[in-house]
C-alpha cells in the first residue's frame, strides 16, 4: 500500500534526500507563494463572511496554489543505488552452537532457501559464509550449527575487509546475536563504521528465556588452606520452573563436597545461594557447580559451570600478645594447636618487662617482647591483641599495628577485656580508625556478668561461625551455646563493619560481640569478650564448637594475606577465550609499591607447552604490573610470577587457570535483539525479524557502499500527490458550499 501511494518503497524515502528537479530558481517560487497568499486573501476577504471563516477558506485556496507551485518546481529524491549484478552481498550464517538451539539454524537456512537467497540474487551476486570461530566461505545455506565459539566482531571484520578487492555492497547477518567475545567491541565497531557497508541483521532465537534454568555465575575465592570450609557464590536465573525446589551441587571429580536444596526464583529473576564445603587436601582442584536438571529443559549445558580453587599447603603465622595469664588464652591456644595449617605465637607479659613466649621457631624470636620494627612485624600474617593498654604500646608500634593491616594486609583481631578496647585506652590511639566499632568515649564497658551470645543475619551466612552446615542447626548451636564469661560494650558499628553476633547481658540489652571490617589491604576483626573459653569447659568434652569456633575465626584473620608478590587473573576459567590477562601486585621488602621492578611470568600448559610472558608497569599504578597472553590450547595452565629489584629477590607467586572451548555459547542462548539493533543502526543497515524480510533486497539496493549510481526519483507525480491536491480542493469546496461563500 506505502509503495502505491508513494510510487516508491520506503527505503528510498528513508535514505534519499529531497531534491526539486526543475532549474527554475527558488526565488521564483517564494514570489508565488507569496503571490497566492494575497491572491487568497482577497479572494474570501472581500466576500460577507466572519473574519475566521474567510481566513480558514483563504488558508485552504493557499494551500492548493502552494502544492500546484511546488509540482511545477518537480520535487524529487535523489538516492544511491547500487549497480544490477555488479555489486557482490555477503550473507553471513551464525552457525554457533546456540544457533543449533529452538530450530534457529532450520529457520534460518528455510528463509535462505525460500525468499531471501533468491530474491537477493535476481539483484546481487551472492557469497554465502559461515561464522563462528572465524569466516569460512560455504557453498550453500549452512544446515548444522556446530561451531563452539561465536565471534561476531571478528567475522564482520573479516567480512568487511573482503571490500579491497571485492565491490561488496552490504553484509546481511543471520544470526541470535550472541556472542562470547563480550560483545562487539568500540574499536571493531568503529571499524566496520569506517569500511561504510551496511549491515543488516536478521534476528533468530526468542527474545526472553524459556523453560530453562541457568547458573550465570559461580564465585568461589581463588586459594584456601587446606581442610578449611570454602564457600560459594552461586547465582541463578530460570524460566518455567518458578517456586520448584532444586539440588545445588559441588563436585571434584565424582565425589560430591557438598549438596543443598534451593528455591528457584521467580520467570525472568535473579537468586543468589551460598553453598559451604570442605576445600580438602592441598592441590590445584577443578570443582564442578552444578543444579539439577529440571524436566522439559530445552538446553541442559548451562547448568553446571567448573571453577577452581588452589588449596595451599601454607602454615601462616599469628602473633598473640596477651597482657596477662587468662583462661581465654589456654584454650585459644588449644584450638589452634589442633589446626596443623597454623602456627600460633603468643607472648604473655608476666610483668612489665618480662615475658612467657610460646610457639617461637629460635630463641631470638620475640625475646625483647612486641616487635618494634617491620622485618619483625611483617613476617607475620596476623595479629592477635588481647588484654592490654594501648598505652603499652609506644607511638612506633602502634603506627606499624596499623601499617601491618593498610600496607602489609594482614589480620588483626582484638578481644575484650578489662584492660582491652575503651578500658586500654584504645579509642583514643591512631588504632581506633581501623576498628570496625566506634569504641565508647568511657570507661566501666567491661563487665564480669554473664552474656548469651546468638548470631545476626549476617552471622548465619559466614563461614566465621558456621559450626553446623546446616542453616537450622548452626542457628541451634549457637543458642545452645553456654554463657559467655564476661563482655565488653564496644558502641556502634562503622559503616563498613559486619556484625556477625550479637550478645544479651541481662537488663543491660543488646550490644554487639564478633564483627569485621576491612581495612586498607587488610582486614580487622573485634570480639567482644575474654570468656568464650566456657564453651569448652561448659560443655560435654566431645564437643569441638569452641575448637571449630576458633579455627574459623583465627583462619579468616590470617588465611587470605598476600605476600609481596601476588599474581591474579580476571578470571579462574576462560571460556572461550584465549586473550589471559595476568596482573601482579609487587611490594618491596617493606611492603611499599614497588615501581622498578623487574616481573616475569613462566606458564606451563597443556601438553608441556610453556612460555615465558614478561610483565609491565601499570601507568598510574604504582607496584602494578600487567601482560596479555595468548593461551591457544584448552586445558589447565599453571602460571608462576617471580619479581625482583636490582639485585634483590622479591619474591614470587604462582597461579591455576583454566581454558575452554565449546562453552560459553550454552549460556545467556535467548536472542539478543539489543546487539543486532546496534550493530545494524551503526552501520547504516536494518534489523529485520525472521519473517519480515520482504524489503531486505530493496533496502540493500539503496547503497552506496559498493558501485553506485545516484538517481533522481520523480516524487511530484506520486498518486499521494495528486490525492492530497483533490483533498484540500475538495475540502475547501465543501466549506464554501456550508458556509454560502460559493
Amino acid at each position: 500500500m506505502f509503495e502505491f501511494l508513494f510510487k516508491y518503497p520506503w527505503p528510498v524515502y528513508r535514505k534519499g534526500t529531497l531534491v526539486l528537479a526543475n532549474p527554475w530558481p527558488l526565488w521564483m517560487l517564494g514570489i508565488g507563494l507569496a503571490a497566492a497568499v494575497g491572491y487568497a486573501l482577497w479572494l474570501f476577504l472581500r466576500k460577507p463572511l466572519p473574519r475566521r471563516r474567510a481566513l480558514a477558506l483563504a488558508g485552504l485556496e493557499w494551500a492548493v496554489l502552494a502544492v500546484l507551485l511546488l509540482f511545477l518546481w518537480q520535487p524529487a529524491l535523489s538516492v544511491a543505488t547500487l549497480k544490477p549484478q555488479q555489486n557482490v552481498v555477503s550473507v553471513l550464517v551464525d552457525t554457533s552452537a546456540s544457533m543449533g538451539l529452538d530450530g534457529r539454524i532450520g529457520a534460518a537456512q528455510r528463509l535462505l532457501n525460500s525468499s531471501l537467497l533468491p530474491e537477493l540474487r535476481k539483484r546481487f551476486p551472492v557469497r554465502v559464509y559461515e561464522a563462528g570461530r572465524g569466516l569460512q566461505l560455504a557453498g550453500a545455506a549452512p544446515a548444522a550449527a556446530t561451531q563452539p565459539v561465536s565471534r561476531l566482531g571478528e567475522a564482520l571484520e573479516a567480512a568487511a575487509a573482503e571490500a579491497s578487492t571485492l565491490p561488496i555492497g552490504a553484509i546481511v547477518l543471520l544470526s541470535d546475536g550472541a556472542d562470547n567475545a563480550g560483545g562487539i567491541s568500540a574499536e571493531t565497531m568503529d571499524t566496520l563504521r569506517r569500511s561504510r557497508i551496511p549491515i543488516h541483521a536478521v534476528g533468530f532465537g526468542p527474545e526472553r528465556m524459556r523453560d530453562d534454568v541457568e547458573i550465570t555465575d559461580a564465585q568461589v575465592p581463588a586459594r584456601a588452606l587446606p581442610d578449611s570450609r570454602v564457600s560459594a557464590t552461586v547465582t541463578l536465573r530460570q524460566a518455567g520452573y518458578g517456586g520448584r525446589m532444586a539440588r545445588l551441587t559441588v563436585k571434584e571429580g565424582s565425589k560430591v563436597l557438598a549438596a543443598r536444596d534451593v528455591k528457584l526464583p521467580g520467570d525472568g529473576e535473579g537468586a543468589r545461594e551460598e553453598i559451604s564445603f570442605p576445600a580438602g587436601a592441598a592441590g590445584a582442584k577443578a570443582l564442578e557447580i552444578s543444579i539439577a536438571l529440571q524436566s522439559g529443559e530445552i538446553n541442559g549445558k548451562n547448568n553446571a559451570l567448573t571453577r577452581l580453587l588452589d588449596v595451599r599447603d601454607k602454615r601462616p603465622r599469628i602473633l598473640y600478645f596477651e597482657g596477662e595469664p587468662r583462661w581465654e588464652m589456654k584454650f585459644i591456644r588449644r584450638a589452634a594447636e589442633l589446626d596443623k595449617n597454623l602456627h600460633l605465637v603468643s607472648i604473655l607479659r608476666t610483668t612489665q618487662n618480662k615475658f612467657y613466649r610460646q610457639g617461637i621457631e629460635n630463641p631470638k624470636e620475640l625475646e625483647r617482647g612486641f616487635p618494634d620494627t617491620i622485618d619483625e612485624l611483617f613476617a607475620y600474617q596476623a595479629l592477635i591483641i588481647g588484654n592490654v593498654e594501648a598505652g603499652y604500646f609506644n607511638a612506633a608500634q602502634q603506627s606499624l599495628i596499623q601499617e601491618f593491616v593498610d600496607r602489609r594486609g594482614g589480620g588483626v583481631l582484638f578481644l575484650g577485656g578489662r584492660a582491652a578496647l575503651s578500658e586500654g585506652g584504645w579509642n583514643h590511639s591512631p588504632v581506633a580508625q581501623m576498628l570496625p566499632m566506634t569504641l565508647p568515649d568511657r570507661r566501666g564497658t567491661f563487665h564480669r556478668e554473664p552474656a548469651t551470645a546468638e548470631l545476626t543475619s549476617a552471622g548465619r551466612d559466614s563461614l566465621i561461625t558456621r559450626m553446623e552446615e546446616d542453616a537450622g542447626k548452626n542457628l541451634s548451636k549457637w543458642k545452645a551455646l553456654p554463657y559467655l564469661a564476661d563482655y565488653q560494650e564496644t558502641g556502634a558499628a562503622k559503616p563498613g563493619a559486619l556484625v556477625l553476633a550479637e550478645l544479651t547481658a541481662g537488663g543491660r540489652g543488646r550490644f554487639p560481640l564478633l564483627a569485621t571490617q576491612p581495612y586498607g589491604r587488610g582486614r580487622v576483626a573485634l570480639f567482644a569478650t575474654g570468656g568464650s573459653w566456657r564453651w569448652q569447659m561448659a560443655q560435654d568434652s566431645k564437643d569441638m564448637s569452641h575448637e571449630m569456633f576458633w579455627r574459623q575465626l583465627l583462619r579468616w584473620v590470617a588465611g587470605d594475606v598476600n605476600d609481596r608478590v601476588t599474581l591474579s587473573t580476571a578470571r579462574q576459567v576462560y571460556s572461550d577465550e584465549t586473550r589471559v590477562a595476568l596482573r601482579a601486585e609487587v611490594r618491596d621488602r617493606n611492603y611499599l609499591p614497588a615501581a622498578d621492578a623487574v616481573v616475569e611470568a613462566s606458564v606451563i600448559g597443556p601438553n608441556g607447552s610453556s612460555a615465558v610472558v614478561p610483565l609491565l608497569p601499570v601507568k598510574n599504578e604504582p607496584g602494578a604490573y600487567a601482560a596479555e597472553w595468548k593461551a591457544e590450547a584448552a586445558g589447565s595452565y599453571v602460571a608462576e610470577v617471580s619479581a625482583r629489584q636490582g639485585e634483590t629477590d622479591l619474591g614470587r607467586d604462582t597461579l591455576t587457570f583454566r581454558r575452554e572451548d565449546g562453552v560459553a555459547e550454552n549460556f545467556r542462548t535467548e536472542q539478543n535483539r539489543e546487539l543486532l539493533e546496534r550493530l545494524a543502526q551503526q552501520t547504516g543497515g536494518r534489523y529485520y525479524e525472521q519473517g519480515a524480510t520482504s524489503a531486505l533486497a530493496a533496502e540493500i539496493e539503496l547503497s552506496d557502499a559498493g558501485i553506485s549510481v545516484k538517481e533522481v526519483r520523480e516524487i511530484w507525480s506520486a498518486p499521494v500527490a495528486f490525492l492530497l491536491l483533490a483533498g484540500l480542493k475538495g475540502a475547501a469546496w465543501l466549506l464554501r458550499r456550508r458556509w454560502g461563500a460559493v
